[in-house]
């Protein structure tokens, strides 16, 4: 059974950065393509960045700039770092993944990780 824990959210300030981790367990990580996506309330889920197995990574317009997903292989995680944080960035990130590559990975998810951005 593959899960995915997140972890790294939190309350920032606007401008700050701020890194969130992902690290899967019970399938081979590097099989798996990951995504980011977050929630807003009363959203549905969005995708914010995904990477692929062979690390090729895309990125909403609205990240584009500000984020940089990369995944260690090694240590099962795929880390979402974000800067120039601004308080329409807050809300609640969420790792998903998919045992193929795809855009929206999207057969596993993570339980999610508040990130809340206010002065």
């Amino acid at each position: 059974q593959v899960q995915l824990v997140e972890s790294g959210g939190g309350l920032v300030q606007p401008g700050a950065s701020l890194r969130l981790s992902c690290v899967g367990s019970g399938g081979a990580f590097e099989n798996y393509a990951m995504g980011g996506y977050r929630q807003f309330p009363e959203k549905e889920r969005e995708l914010v960045a995904s990477i692929s197995m062979s690390a090729y990574a895309d990125y909403t317009d609205a990240v584009k700039g500000r984020c940089t997903i990369s995944r260690d292989n090694d240590k099962n995680t795929v880390y979402l770092q974000m800067s120039s944080l601004k308080p329409e960035d807050t809300a609640v990130y969420y790792c998903a993944s998919t045992p193929h590559n795809t855009s929206q990975p999207r057969d596993y998810w993570g339980r999610g990780t508040q990130v809340t951005v206010s002065p």
